[in-house]
């Protein structure tokens, strides 16, 4: 059976006046229909294989309906395997955007258990009250909310809210719920929570264009009295609160209060229950807690917020505990594997149905999802409430420097998107950084100058300007996920080469080609000279950003580590460069405010040394630099990690991964010809003759003292030590070895550290 709409919004109009597009009708009715592979036709029908009850569906002044099923069975018979039915117009577009019928991922129309929310209500689905037995009443309960929860966190990872949280039928009609005031509490704080993340993400923008996190669909979102949601969740806590200390004088023989009544008929259960009920009563309105906090303007609820993720990780300890409890109060054993269950007593839950809101998903067929397993979703909720304890325990510091690290190491974590919001959401607020700095004082701090310059009026420079809004986007950057955020990257190189440029001419036509003595007092001169130094410093950190995501997104191939490291090691030695160039001059600018007219032999040996940030950086060019080589040689000479393939060839790759990098010529006078020249001749003996590897494990014994009191630093250099360690040696054995055993086998692990390998030598 077919129903077809007649009304404005109907796809296919049954009427007198013939369509452009030809209904399936007229197509099966006509015999000049053409079968075309690999697609399928878009109509609105639901079949398998007997026609749905009409007096589900009743017909109305819009509707008619009609039975189908002899032409499209005649249809049938006459097509093979992936042919379709359509019409002299129906093109490529509407291919791709067709429904194929019978399909459950590609028709939305496919029959299902109820066709609306209403005959679902009037068979049952979602009894008030649940069941007339109080126990069962009180567990179908907490299987809702460990379903909920499970929906929740599949949402979070990306499915649509139609088909997770708002699967459940109690949440679609939740003045139904009014008379449980359990059930009623606890789905008016979800619906608030829903509401609350899905204006978090809209507000942060950190969801990818492909994500359907905060479409709406048309649902019940916005509820009347939901700003109440906390009183009514809070009473019905209390109540429950009362009937545990009534279980527990109970079992101490002490008088129960005579205005009491139990949740359910079971005094055995009493306690297991109301403590089950608790803890997820409990977890829900701290976690509403939790998002109220961390949207407070300039970090102002952040310790808030950390008391209150402390109470919702202790809560969901309490929810992992009740799981035995409820396993085992009803003596069912489960079919299948606890594990996948989303519910902690492994029972299927009662008012849920995925395909309800299906046709929801419109104008795209509605996903297959699986929601996650009631342990997985505690696990998300427990990864969750760890990254924002981390981002709630950030200090606001508002240099920059360390602010990229926090957010470059807050990412090694992997964080979800409602994590990555809240980030975003603290860093940039009303243009400002944490909604109180400005960002032209952030990027004066950032470029070592004195505290005085941040109200300079040199800021309303439109070039300035540019560059306080370069430096917001950065941020916000830097808190999508790797995939979106090294695209994005890669774009914004262009844009800050090009506000480079803009500066420097500002600084020309201000100052000209050569200042003299008397300019260099010009407090703008210092300031434009000065963010000029930090503009190309920052340059080369997000190019070195932008390689590195490389590695974490497995862009690379074995057999084209070479050119990814030898154009590393190219980005590093221009960030090294500018970073001992920044700091130098801030140096200087440091020792003319103190005014010396005598440098001591102390302020001469300390402006001698090179900062610990430089050697940092140096350690990682001397492993850049000698991976470079080492593959070079073994390419060279034994023929190994050679680049395969009839479709590549070596510069296009080159082209490829670094397309964006050239384009804003990072760095300048870096091309494939100038790799090829620096590689072709690398061989074993010149291996031999010089060990960079050892040079970086000699920074790294030299510089670890100066980061005593930066735990993610010393860190890093104790990984990057233990790599150097071990490719020193496998140098060694190869400058041995080399060309002369050809059973020789040369690989690469990423076991000590993310984006610089170990080499493994071993024999065939």
């Amino acid at each position: 059976m077919i129903q077809y709409n007649t009304g404005k919004s109907a796809k296919r109009r049954a009427s007198s006046t013939r369509s452009p597009t030809p209904s399936l009708f007229e197509i099966l009715s006509s015999s000049n229909y053409s079968p075309m592979s690999d697609n399928a036709v878009s109509e609105e029908a639901s079949m398998d294989g007997h026609p749905p009850n009409l007096a589900s569906i009743p017909a109305s002044d819009s509707t008619i309906w009609a039975d189908a099923s002899p032409l499209l069975q005649a249809a049938c018979t006459g097509l093979r395997d992936g042919e379709l039915i359509h019409g002299d117009n129906f093109n490529l577009f509407a291919a791709m955007s067709a429904l194929e019928i019978m399909d459950p991922k590609m028709d939305s129309g496919i029959v299902r258990t109820y066709y609306s929310i209403d005959e679902a209500i009037e068979n049952g689905a979602a009894p008030i009250p649940i069941s007339p037995d109080s126990t069962v009443d009180v567990q179908s309960t907490i299987d809702i909310m460990d379903h909920l929860l499970a929906c929740e966190a599949a949402w979070h990872k990306g499915h649509s809210l139609a088909q997770t949280v708002f699967s459940c039928i109690y949440l679609l009609r939740l003045d139904r719920t009014a008379p449980h005031a359990l059930l009623h509490s606890y789905c008016r704080v979800t619906r608030a929570t829903c509401k609350a993340v899905v204006s978090l993400v809209s507000d942060a923008r950190t969801h990818e264009e492909e994500d359907l996190f905060t479409m709406m669909y048309g649902l019940p979102l916005n509820g009347d009295g939901d700003d109440k949601c906390l009183s009514m969740l809070n009473a019905v806590e209390e109540t429950i609160s009362r009937q545990l200390r009534a279980c527990k004088a109970a079992s101490s023989k002490r008088r129960l209060p005579e205005d009491l009544e139990p949740l359910q008929s079971n005094p055995n259960l009493e306690e297991g229950f109301c403590k089950a009920l608790l803890c997820r009563l409990r977890f829900r309105k701290h976690f509403f807690h939790i998002l109220a906090c961390m949207k407070r303007p300039q970090g102002r609820g952040l310790e808030s917020a950390r008391k209150h993720i402390a109470s919702c990780t202790t809560e969901l300890e309490s929810i992992l505990k009740s799981a035995d409890f409820l396993r085992s109060c009803f003596g069912e054993s489960c079919e299948g594997d606890i594990d996948d269950k989303t519910t902690a007593s492994g029972r299927e839950p009662i008012g849920f149905d995925a395909m309800l809101n299906s046709r929801l998903s419109a104008p795209m067929p509605p996903r297959a999802i699986k929601i996650l397993s009631w342990k997985k979703a505690v696990e998300y909720f427990v990864k969750l409430l760890h990254d924002l304890d981390v981002i709630c325990s950030h200090s606001l510091d508002e240099h920059l420097e360390s602010l990229l690290r926090f957010v470059v190491q807050f990412q090694k974590s992997q964080p979800d998107l409602v994590a990555r919001s809240h980030l975003q959401l603290l860093l940039v607020q009303d243009g400002k950084l944490y909604g109180r700095d400005p960002f032209f004082a952030v990027i004066t701090k950032a470029a070592a100058l004195p505290e005085a310059t941040k109200n300079h009026d040199i800021q309303k420079n439109e070039s300035i300007l540019q560059l306080g809004m370069l430096v917001m986007n950065l941020l916000k950057i830097l808190c999508t996920n790797a995939a979106w955020q090294r695209r994005k990257l890669g774009k914004l190189l262009q844009d800050w080469r090009v506000i480079y440029v803009q500066l420097e001419l500002a600084f020309r036509n201000a100052f000209g080609e050569v200042s003299s003595s008397s300019n260099d007092e010009n407090i703008c001169m210092k300031i434009f000279q000065h963010i000029l130094l930090w503009v190309e410093e920052q340059t080369y950190w997000i190019a070195f950003r932008f390689l590195i995501l490389g590695f974490e997104l497995e862009l690379y191939s074995t057999s084209e580590y070479c050119m990814v490291y030898w154009y590393l090691y190219a980005v590093l030695i221009k960030l090294a460069e500018k970073t001992h160039l920044k700091m130098t001059v801030s140096y200087d600018t440091a020792k003319r405010k103190g005014k010396k007219k005598k440098d001591s032999p102390k302020d001469l040996a300390r402006e001698s040394r090179i900062p610990p940030a430089v050697l940092f950086l140096q350690c990682y060019m001397c492993l850049a630099e000698g991976l470079t080589m080492m593959l070079a040689a073994l390419r060279n000479e034994i023929s190994v990690f050679q680049s395969p393939g009839p479709f590549n060839t070596e510069q296009e790759k080159f082209a490829q991964h670094f397309e964006l990098l050239q384009r804003a010529c990072i760095p300048d006078h870096v091309s494939y010809p100038s790799y090829k020249e620096s590689t072709t001749h690398a061989r074993f003996s010149t291996l031999a003759m010089y060990n960079y590897f050892k040079d970086a494990q000699r920074i790294v014994k030299e510089v670890k003292s100066s980061f005593s009191n930066d735990p993610d630093r010393l860190s890093e250099l104790r990984k990057l030590e233990q790599v150097a360690e071990h490719n020193s040696v496998a140098q060694n054995l190869i400058c041995r070895l080399g060309a002369l055993d050809p059973s020789l086998k040369v690989s690469f692990e990423f076991s000590h550290h993310p984006f610089f390998p170990t080499v493994v030598v071993k024999r065939s």
